[in-house]
């Protein structure tokens, strides 16, 4: 017996049926942790943090705010994308990202300070 498990059965049917009923499957919490671990590299998290600031940043500017080589960045931000906290689009030889909602959101929940730019005039 350790310290963290019950010393009796006292299990509470009615109350464990209802959360396991609400609770997400195994699919759904393979894809949310997959999210959640995409912001688990401090790098990545830098990333996210500084997309949520600024909005929409190409590879180059996002190289310099966070003091990383371009191909580094590109590397994170392709996990990112993958796991659906990011978007990309090319604009000319640019390539553009920004947060999904779903990143904005996870960045909140994870405590990050952060206060989105005022949108261009």
């Amino acid at each position: 017996m350790t310290p963290d498990d019950c010393e009796l059965l006292c299990l509470d049917v009615p109350h464990a049926e209802a959360v396991r009923a609400r609770l997400a499957g195994a699919d759904e919490a393979r894809r949310l942790a997959e999210r959640a671990k995409a912001l688990g590299d401090p790098s990545r998290l830098r990333l996210a943090a500084a997309l949520a600031i600024g909005g929409e940043l190409c590879v180059c500017d996002l190289a310099w705010v966070a003091e990383l080589a371009q191909n580094l960045v590109s590397h994170h931000l392709r996990s990112l994308r993958a796991a659906g906290l990011a978007t990309s689009r090319r604009d000319g030889k640019l390539v553009m990202y920004r947060l999904t909602d779903d990143g904005v959101a996870l960045l909140r929940v994870l405590g990050a300070d952060i206060e989105p730019a005022p949108a261009a005039v």
